[in-house]
């Protein structure tokens, strides 16, 4: 669907959903949130999947690791993702764990090495999940290493496995100021083939040089031009506006996604 928008779907306006279907392309939930909570979330879900398309970002599959992938929950989440006819599933270009969970998305080595090593293990998932994945570059503010630069790492790691790319617009805003470089030049070198999907997301201003990517706020107007230009450079692809703390009510969020879908509406 083109100048398609959807929103996350959060159980704060869950009831307002279910009750009112709001005017939103589709929506986004994590299955970590839905997975194994028994019969009457499998009931909501039903409800929505009757309504909308739903997509779904995942917050735990820990692509970089360096412990061994966890099959187990890829097998389990393939069991949802089919039960749910859920074709869209993406999650972080980095890692949350290491001989234990850290709470915490963190940046991967920007090595070859690295990138072969993730690019291996997106290979593995996607081929029990029957799904190609979308790997969504991240905010970050203090790089591990950096024998090759981001922008390297992620076109050798979305190369390498043959993936999509979830295009976050505002991390790349956020990561451009606190690194200093170019976010047009950035999204411009990035592979048009590869991205089909995107996210938009406020940030807070901590000092002139220093961003940090809270999805707390409203999206900021720098980002609504970068995205924009992503647009332009790539083509239309579907974007999901983030908002996972100061939530406000659901009618303010609508008016955001409205916002949101006029960037593209508007170079049409």
């Amino acid at each position: 669907m083109r100048h398609s928008v959807g929103l996350g779907l959060r159980r704060e306006f869950l009831s307002d959903v279910l009750a009112s279907t709001p005017a939103v392309d589709f929506w986004e939930i994590a299955p970590e949130n839905w997975m194994a909570r028994g019969y009457e979330a499998e009931y909501q879900l039903d409800r929505i999947r009757e309504r909308y398309p739903v997509s779904s970002h995942g917050l735990s599959l820990s692509i970089g690791s360096p412990d061994p992938l966890d099959e187990s929950f890829v097998r389990q989440l393939k069991i949802f993702l089919d039960r749910f006819n859920i074709s869209r599933y993406s999650e972080h270009l980095s890692y949350c764990s290491a001989n234990g969970h850290l709470y915490d998305l963190l940046p991967i080595p920007f090595t070859e090495h690295a990138a072969d090593y993730v690019a291996a293990r997106v290979k593995r998932v996607q081929d029990i999940l029957e799904r190609p994945v979308l790997l969504e570059n991240v905010s970050y503010y203090v790089p591990a290493k950096t024998e090759i630069t981001e922008l390297a790492f992620i076109q050798r790691v979305l190369e390498h496995a043959d993936c999509q790319l979830l295009l976050d617009v505002n991390n790349v805003y956020v990561n451009s100021v606190n690194h200093n470089y170019d976010p047009f030049d950035f999204i411009a070198a990035l592979p048009s083939q590869r991205i089909t999907y995107g996210h938009i997301a406020g940030h807070f201003e901590e000092a002139s040089d220093l961003l940090i990517d809270t999805h707390g706020a409203d999206v900021r107007s720098e980002v609504y031009e970068l995205l924009a230009f992503a647009y332009q450079q790539h083509g239309d692809f579907p974007v999901l506006l983030e908002r996972d703390f100061n939530i406000p009510p659901l009618n303010v969020l609508l008016k955001e996604v409205e916002k949101v879908k006029a960037v593209s509406q508007a170079l049409a």
